[in-house]
């Protein structure tokens, strides 16, 4: 075949060009581009030249026909509003990306009837695997009628302990704020959080007061406040600490938006945050903990961490390897003006 003859037809160019240039068979061309099978170095080295000098962009659904894959992921979520899911999704594209597997987002909006037609859509699109994800970090029953496709739960963990799940590691998170606090010599400290319900208001209460009475210390006000996750909620708790315990120092509270709340109220009653009483947030949400007065020293949840780690077991699992469990994420203590 003379040099001519090995020049690719005009328009776009196939796979059948490349393997043309490079003097081999299609299925040879095919596996030297993917990687996959044995074959000479040089013969490997001469495809990928040919590949490149032809500028050849490989056709996604041959692609996807040579693999067995679709390179798709489904990400269902019942966050609508994205305060959690859209970080952790952004932490997985960032680990997704690198692999060219597109993301098709999913939002149930917490309908458990939606959750099951989203979930029939996705494998009727025959995605390589599903990350599931939420706004709440208590366990949830796992999807079912997977046929066999990986699935990896990030944020919310699977009740299924053979599952995989990604989680933040919330007793640690209380234990950087509460250490915090005790460190820079707060005596005095009272708990504000969220509804009793919800796991990550438990998990936090009670590591809360086991590190405080390891340190020789009680609770201010004599109690955990749980309420709901609200700014509202954050000024009116504050208040009823202030009246059983006037000589609070610190506050650690359940979410940012409580924090600010609980400054707001420690404001109006005229003590400085925090030189008379420090205020610890959590989640580090921005939006609220920039904008409260003073800026609000927070736990970060490192939820883009989360979304990272659960694309790389889902790809992992892809390949063929999984380990249930979970896995945990450790948070970061962010400090800012208030603590």
């Amino acid at each position: 075949m003379t040099e001519t003859d090995r020049r690719p037809r005009p328009g776009r160019v196939t796979l059948t060009d490349v393997a043309v240039v490079a003097g081999v068979s299609v299925g040879t061309a095919s596996k030297a581009l993917s990687g996959n099978g044995r074959m000479r170095p040089e013969t490997r080295d001469r495809v990928l030249e040919a590949a490149r000098r032809l500028d050849f962009q490989p056709n996604e659904q041959a692609r996807a026909l040579l693999a067995g894959r679709t390179w798709t992921v489904g990400l269902i979520t019942t966050d609508g509003i994205g305060r959690f899911s859209t970080p952790v999704l952004l932490g997985a594209e960032d680990a997704l990306g690198a692999g060219k597997i597109s993301v098709l987002l999913c939002d149930t909006r917490g309908d458990a009837i939606r959750e099951r037609h989203y979930v029939q859509t996705l494998l009727a699109r025959r995605v390589d695997g599903i990350i599931v994800t939420g706004r709440r970090t208590d366990p949830r029953p796992p999807l079912r009628g997977l046929q066999d496709v990986p699935t990896v739960y990030a944020l919310a963990p699977s009740e299924d302990p053979a599952d995989m799940s990604v989680a933040s590691d919330d007793e640690g998170g209380a234990r950087l704020a509460v250490e915090h606090l005790i460190g820079s010599g707060r005596q005095r400290i009272a708990h504000v959080s969220g509804p009793a319900h919800h796991a990550a208001a438990r998990l936090r209460a009670g590591l809360t007061q086991d590190l405080l009475a390891r340190a020789g210390l009680e609770l201010s006000g004599g109690q955990v406040y749980f309420g709901d996750w609200s700014e509202a909620w954050g000024r009116r708790a504050a208040r009823s600490v202030l009246r059983a315990a006037p000589g609070t120092d610190a506050f650690f509270c359940g979410n940012d938006q409580i924090a600010r709340g609980v400054t707001d109220t420690l404001r109006e009653e005229g003590r400085h945050v925090p030189d008379d009483t420090a205020v610890i947030g959590y989640d580090n949400w921005d939006t609220m903990a920039l904008a409260s007065r003073p800026p609000l020293t927070t736990i970060d949840m490192n939820l883009g961490e989360i979304g990272r780690i659960a694309a790389l077991r889902l790809l992992d699992a892809i390949d063929g390897t999984t380990a249930g469990g979970v896995r945990t994420v450790p948070c970061q203590l962010v400090i800012r003006d208030s603590a």
